[in-house]
């Protein structure tokens, strides 16, 4: 004899506090994060070259969009603010910023320090040793006794010379808000720069 078919639906799962939590599939994970990679050699070539790391590592659009972000802000720190915002010995702490660009905030503080700037010698009367410091070139100016100076040039050795009637100086820092804001655009490159050396050096592997 047929047993006859319960017209009864099976029962629903528990649900509930003490009910078991469903399982999830493995790629709807939302805590799944890609391996992260150290690239020491990506890591160095952003230190010598803003971008360089992330071209090296075949991210080319990447690399040179970092280049010319931080390249751009830093030259136009320049354009606004001259080359006097570059000055390890007069602004150590925005130097610290701008440093992190790498090599090239280097050198064009080399250029400022021995190409620009005044070499001032001095002699000690007691004991007759010469001691040198650097500075910007003066405008012109009158001294305390009244006496009008032309401005200043830097000499064939480096020491200031008197220029021409009427001309300015060699060198000069811009005023107010343009130095200002020449500084903090150069300082803005470094951070931004420091960014793009750990991108690159501890990059994740992105989807294709």
């Amino acid at each position: 004899m047929p047993i006859p078919q319960s017209s009864t639906p099976p029962a629903a799962a528990p649900y509930g506090p003490g009910a078991p939590a469903p399982h999830a599939p493995r790629h709807a994970t939302p805590d799944h994060q890609p391996p992260t990679e150290f690239d020491p050699a990506a890591g160095l070539f952003a230190i010598l070259l803003p971008g360089a790391g992330h071209f090296w590592a075949g991210e080319r659009v990447r690399g040179l969009l970092i280049a010319a972000g931080v390249l751009g802000l830093f030259v136009g720190g320049m354009l606004i603010g001259g080359i006097d915002i570059i000055d390890r010995r007069e602004n150590p702490i925005w130097f610290a910023g701008q440093a992190l660009v790498g090599p090239v905030a280097f050198g064009v503080d080399y250029i400022h320090q021995n190409h620009v700037k005044v070499v001032q010698r001095m002699q000690d009367p007691r004991t007759g040793q010469v001691t040198e410091s650097r500075r910007t070139p003066r405008p012109a100016y009158t001294d305390a006794n009244g006496i009008p100076h032309n401005a200043e040039q830097r000499g064939p050795d480096g020491a200031p010379v008197p220029a021409a009637a009427g001309a300015p100086a060699g060198s000069g820092k811009s005023l107010g808000r343009m130095y200002e804001l020449g500084t903090l655009y150069a300082a803005i490159a470094g951070m931004l720069n420091l960014i793009a050396v750990i991108d690159a050096a501890f990059r994740s592997r992105r989807a294709a």
